[in-house]
């Protein structure tokens, strides 16, 4: 008598890649609070914590996004943390980073308001691409 399939839950993300994965989005928050600050003091030093920050969160995701793309190409599933998707999201993620580092090297006032707005959208899509890529695999199984 066959017992009807089953889901495996397998999560396989290599240690590594987790931290790198998830290392970027306290940095991309604290960039997101030193703009808030920036908005409430006018006290420009918040806007070079910022840049610094998201300068390191941007080291985080590049190592992540390079590590999702290898693991894609060798079609593993498993270690890549979200496949395509994920690494789609942490392109998305490091672009975003990219343009926000680029408004945040402006001058203080010149990188207000669209500087904390897009530290927004960065947190969020870190938020994202860390949940995708932290999302257990399924794999149906047959129990005999």
């Amino acid at each position: 008598m066959a017992t009807a399939p089953a889901w495996n839950h397998t999560r396989s993300l290599h240690p590594l890649h987790a931290i790198l994965l998830a290392g970027s989005l306290p940095l991309f928050l604290g960039a997101l609070l030193a703009d808030w600050a920036y908005s409430a003091t006018y006290e420009v030093q918040w806007t070079n914590f910022a840049a610094w920050l998201i300068a390191g969160g941007l080291v985080f995701v590049g190592f992540a996004l390079l590590w999702a793309i290898l693991a894609a190409l060798r079609g593993s599933r498993a270690r890549t943390g979200g496949g395509w998707l994920g690494a789609g999201l942490l392109a998305a993620t490091f672009l975003f980073g990219l343009v926000n580092a680029l408004v945040h090297a402006k001058d203080g006032w010149a990188a207000m308001p669209a500087g904390l707005i897009l530290s927004l959208i960065l947190v969020a899509l870190a938020l994202v691409a860390i949940w995708i890529g932290f999302a257990p695999t399924h794999e149906r199984t047959r129990h005999a």
